[in-house]
């Protein structure tokens, strides 16, 4: 499974960003070999080791503990805030939150395939304040955070179970 950069597609709660003047967008994709709904992958991508390293930070900088449960509760939609972000919206397939500042987006979302396969998506926006440019010290980090994508996602992808066969 290889991820890879995508456009982020014209029918995602995400695409608003993409037109919005100074505003950062960006997309990956990466295909699993198996069905996968919208709550499994926002668990996995949530409970990866990789984003645990994140909620550990998190969880200093809120003086909240953010458990597993929290991240469930947020997959099943019983929850519209996890963490530092809270839901800006919900779709089919796919779901956009909003950080506690309402300077970043970001977007997962699944779409089934015909071949039974599903693309995942994990796209992100950086929207700048005041003037509307994106500070630079974002665009500086931009690298980083699209390597720090690309790894969440293939670790969640990974994490995804692959139902055996029936015989």
């Amino acid at each position: 499974m290889k991820v890879k950069p995508c456009p982020v597609p014209v029918d995602a709660l995400l695409h608003a960003y993409v037109t919005r003047d100074g505003a950062y967008t960006d997309c990956f994709e990466i295909t699993h070999v198996a069905e996968v709904d919208l709550p499994a992958f926002v668990t996995a991508f949530y409970t990866t080791w990789l984003f645990r390293l994140e909620r550990a930070v998190l969880s200093v900088v809120l003086r909240k503990r953010i458990r597993d449960s929290d991240v469930r509760a947020l997959a099943q939609g019983r929850s519209d805030a996890f963490a530092a972000w809270t839901v800006e919206a919900r779709g089919d397939g796919e779901i956009l939150l909003c950080d506690i500042a309402g300077a970043t987006r970001s977007c997962l979302a699944v779409e089934p395939q015909e071949d039974g396969t599903t693309r995942l998506l994990f796209g992100s926006a950086v929207v700048g304040r005041g003037s509307g440019e994106v500070p630079w010290l974002i665009r500086l980090t931009t690298p980083l955070h699209q390597l720090y994508a690309r790894a969440l996602l293939r670790l969640a992808a990974g994490k995804l179970e692959v139902a055996p066969a029936s015989a």
